[in-house]
């Protein structure tokens, strides 16, 4: 018989385990006289499912995400859940094996089949398969039954037999979470709430057949001298049943365009012979590919992401079909190098730490990337499309999945496999000092083996990480030299990647990690997590003296989207002011009044209005990222000195409605930060800094010295590009110098023409900033005042020396913005036809966000977040506008108004 998959998604129901009965079968036949003391079974509304949103559905808890209703539900985590289904099963399918799939259950679930015990589980990261013996199901109405436990209360008593540990702050939940293979950030984290989900959150599938493919893994080989001439396919599969069965396999490869597969690339088909199938068959064929034959595959940005079907069918006799699977795959080489630099940068030498595609050096600029939501069988496969595509449209080429939530589902790889978006992975361990006992060891170990055979032929995995910030948290907590978990990061995932990888994934044991004894904050080696300057309450400024070879967490907070503040609100006003209780909840950054207070002090004028407010975030936190991209990205600077290689910011996403780092919020609603980072991405950029002389390297950010007693000190002005591609471009950079105070007319312009090297950044110009004449004298005894940069802003712009086409352009602004003065009538125009918006003004404007007047939907904006300089009109596409009226916010008037 051919393999038949049904996929049991009907007749589900769900209910509390009522705990007054002695046993869990007891629910389904309660004993005589205790049918009053059993809760109802209820309809579950979908499959695969999670219980809060089961129970929201029948209204027996509130929406978690609004007001204060955390709190309400915290009761759910405690309580014990059951589900159960009935399906049927054909036995005239003659000589067959029977298996129940089950590819995840959250997390403590004990699994009955007509009453009998079949399965226990421990870990939500793993999927299971049980062998059935047909002769024990029944025709019709055979009962699965799921027993779900409170896997907070189990972690508890764990943590009894063993010890309390540290596992982060108080914001990161309660430290008994290490002791359990669950999503981590169910336990609460300082940008999500507590929700102990459970469930049978994916599918659970009844596969009968007499012989199957099992596992098959896909061995694409590319080069990396010669990556466009030299490229093959190896298979390895394993096959189950009744083996003497299968006679062939016949293997195709094809193109895939559109996601139609095309016309046959190579093809073979491979007798068997009953010795010859013994446990995986290896390099079941063994293809060569002539140059041309087949195409890269290329991240986002550096070429086409050409993916190809490989279709697998097992003959037995008379060619019967007896099973067809198919796998996508692309062709690349993908390496992380770690070799000694040419030259010192600012924090000496050390290595690189560089990640190397089909032989080319790649300049990652990325997001960190949390669950999409805390319920995660509602984030469906178009959700998780928009998600990577906003990340692809936003000139990101990476994205890190971390290690406090989940291996995500197949449809996020294969998605990031069409995009061209590289995927750092996690292993799921975060921020703690995780057990290493033997039973633990080996449940972490088959969860590797799981994930590793299921993620390793995507063409888009880059790396896989054995956790987030362990190392590090145990060097800042002092004191504890034990991480009992170095067994499992340094021993035991590795081993699993180099042996069930071929060519070999690169492994990397922790993030951040690289220097002498973990020293985990060395900016010469390995990765950096740069904290320093949100939860070290230093300047955002000072970003540009805390880099490191490779940046992968780095963030700012700010809030979301005034319809998503409304949204939690719900309609309570008396919450709707910063420091509100409401608020409060909805941000769970420790110490976060603390640290707005002493970023936004330094930086804007002060407000009690929650838009203004608001929009101050956004804005702070949109300049300080930017500003990062822009200042690393600038350390880019060719082979043997490419001192940063990579920033990735905390983070792309939200899986709540909350006041966050996320740069998109939790409904997909961009902030400024998004359409800045993306702009730093292009593949051209300029950038400017503007340098000015301190008294002492710790006082204000040398940014803040144009401004009062430091008048008389005019700043230096650098200017650079960066350009990703892999061929020089010669272009013509135009410098505009504008004076913004009141009745001035002043302005400047200096012009180049200047040569970007290829995958590199180029200095291009560093010259005093220009500045306005100084004003005579007062009185023949007065000295001359001098003239200084304080009110000018300064930019730059890269157009095509024979078109004249914006190439690139950024304005830098004096800071801190506190002190600008910003024009209150810039003559701003903006001109809409039909999805065009067109903006111009008569002096400079920083900051224009873009939005819409009135309801219809989301607006896309190309861009926005925009400093708009004299006579440079930008223009915008605003998809969905629907003739609707834009507003804009600016800094100096920072509360929409339509226009």
């Amino acid at each position: 018989m051919k393999v038949q998959e049904i996929t049991l998604n009907r007749n589900w129901q769900w209910k509390q385990r009522d705990t007054s009965l002695s046993a869990v079968l007891d629910e389904l036949n309660p004993p005589a006289g205790e049918q009053e003391l059993i809760n109802k079974w209820n309809d579950a509304h979908a499959f695969p499912s999670e219980i809060h949103i089961e129970l929201m559905k029948v209204g027996q808890i509130p929406d978690p995400y609004v007001g204060f209703n955390e709190h309400k539900v915290q009761w759910v985590g405690d309580r014990e859940w059951l589900y159960k289904s009935t399906f049927a099963f054909d036995r005239n399918n003659g000589d067959q094996h029977t298996e129940l799939e089950f590819e995840g259950l959250d997390t403590f679930c004990d699994v009955y089949l007509n009453g009998k015990l079949i399965l226990s589980t421990d870990n939500q990261f793993r999927s299971y398969a049980v062998t059935l013996n047909p002769a024990t199901l029944q025709p019709s109405d055979n009962i699965l039954l799921l027993h779900f436990k409170s896997a907070k209360q189990i972690a508890k008593t764990i943590e009894s037999q063993f010890r309390r540990v540290r596992a982060g702050s108080i914001n990161l939940g309660d430290p008994s979470r290490v002791y359990v293979r669950k999503a981590q950030y169910d336990w609460r984290w300082d940008w999500g709430p507590e929700l102990m989900t459970c469930g049978p959150y994916r599918p659970i599938k009844l596969v009968t057949y007499s012989t199957r493919i099992s596992s098959i893994y896909t061995r694409a080989h590319v080069s990396p001298s010669s990556p466009t001439s030299s490229s093959s396919l190896k298979v390895n599969l394993s096959l189950s049943g009744d083996i003497s069965k299968a006679h062939t396999l016949r293997l195709v490869l094809r193109g895939e365009s559109g996601g139609q597969d095309l016309k046959p690339i190579r093809s073979e088909d491979v007798r068997l012979t009953k010795g010859s199938i013994v446990g995986e068959l290896r390099d079941v064929v063994s293809w060569e590919f002539k140059n041309g034959e087949v195409d890269l595959w290329w991240p986002v940005g550096y070429g086409g992401q050409t993916l190809y079907v490989l279709e697998i069918l097992l003959l037995g006799d008379n060619e019967f079909l007896l099973d067809q699977q198919t796998k996508r795959i692309g062709f690349r080489d993908v390496q992380l190098i770690q070799e000694a630099l040419k030259e010192p940068d600012q924090y000496g030498t050390g290595t690189t730490f560089l990640f190397q595609v089909n032989g080319v050096r790649i300049f990652i600029g990325g997001s960190n990337w949390v669950p999409a939501d805390s319920f995660l069988t509602t984030i469906t496969s178009e959700r998780y499309r928009a998600w990577l595509t906003l990340l692809k449209e936003g000139n990101q080429n990476m994205v890190r999945i971390w290690g406090g939530g989940v291996y995500e589902p197949d449809v996020f790889y294969d998605t990031c496999d069409e995009l061209g978006i590289l995927v750092w992975q996690d292993f799921q361990f975060a921020c703690g000092v995780y057990p290493a006992h033997d039973e633990f060891v080996a449940n972490v170990r088959a969860e590797a083996e799981d994930n590793v055979k299921r993620l390793r032929h995507h063409p888009s995995l880059a790396l896989l990480c054995g956790n987030n910030e362990d190392y590090q948290q145990v060097l800042q907590w002092g004191g504890i030299t034990e991480l009992p978990a170095r067994k499992i990061y340094e021993e035991v995932l590795p081993e699993v990647v180099s042996r069930l990888t071929d060519p070999e994934i690169p492994y990397h044991r922790g993030s951040p990690y690289g220097g002498k004894e973990w020293d985990t904050a060395d900016p010469t080696v390995g990765d950096v997590h740069q904290w320093n300057i949100w939860a070290g309450e230093l300047p955002w400024q000072d970003y540009e003296r805390k880099g490191g070879r490779f940046v992968s967490e780095f963030g700012i907070p700010s809030m979301p989207d005034m319809k998503t503040i409304k949204y939690w609100l719900d309609g309570d006003e008396s919450q709707a002011w910063p420091q509100s209780k409401l608020m409060a909840q909805h941000c769970k950054a420790g110490g976060f009044e603390r640290r707005f207070a002493v970023i936004m002090n330094e930086n804007f004028r002060l407000t009690s209005d929650l838009e203004t407010h608001a929009f101050n975030t956004q804005i702070l936190q949109s300049e300080a990222v930017g500003f990062a991209y822009r200042i690393w990205r600038r350390d880019w600077r060719g082979q043997g000195k490419e001192y940063t290689a990579g920033v990735i910011v905390w983070q792309l996403n939200d899986c709540w409605p909350v006041t966050s780092w996320a740069i998109v919020d939790y409904f997909l609603r961009p902030k400024p930060a998004f359409y800045t980072v993306a702009r730093e991405m292009r593949a051209i950029t300029v950038g400017v800094a503007r340098i000015v002389t301190k008294n002492r390297d710790n006082d204000r950010p040398k940014q803040f010295y144009e401004f009062g007693a430091f008048q008389s000190r005019s700043a230096t002005i650098d200017v650079w590009g960066t350009n990703s591609r892999l061929s020089s471009r010669s272009v013509k950079l135009e410098l505009n110098c504008v004076d913004i105070n009141p009745g001035s007319n002043w302005s400047h312009k200096v012009t180049r023409e200047v040569v970007l090297f290829p995958n590199q950044s180029t200095e291009l110009l560093s010259i005093p900033c220009p500045c306005p004449p100084a004003p005579a004298p007062a009185t023949k005894n007065e000295d001359s005042p001098a003239t200084t940069s304080y009110s000018v802003v300064v930019s730059a712009r890269l157009l095509d020396p024979k078109t004249g086409e914006v190439i690139a352009r950024y304005a830098d602004w004096p800071q801190p913005f506190r002190h600008v003065d910003f024009p209150q009538n810039p003559g701003l125009k903006i001109t809409v036809e039909g999805e065009s918006v067109r903006v111009s003004a008569e002096k400079p404007v920083k900051a224009l966000v873009l939005s819409v007047d009135g309801d219809g939907g989301e607006v896309k904006w190309s861009d926005n977040a925009l400093d708009i300089m004299p006579g440079d009109e930008q223009m915008v596409i605003a998809k969905g506008l629907q003739g609707r009226n834009i507003k804009i916010a600016h800094l100096g008037k920072e509360k929409a108004k339509a226009v």
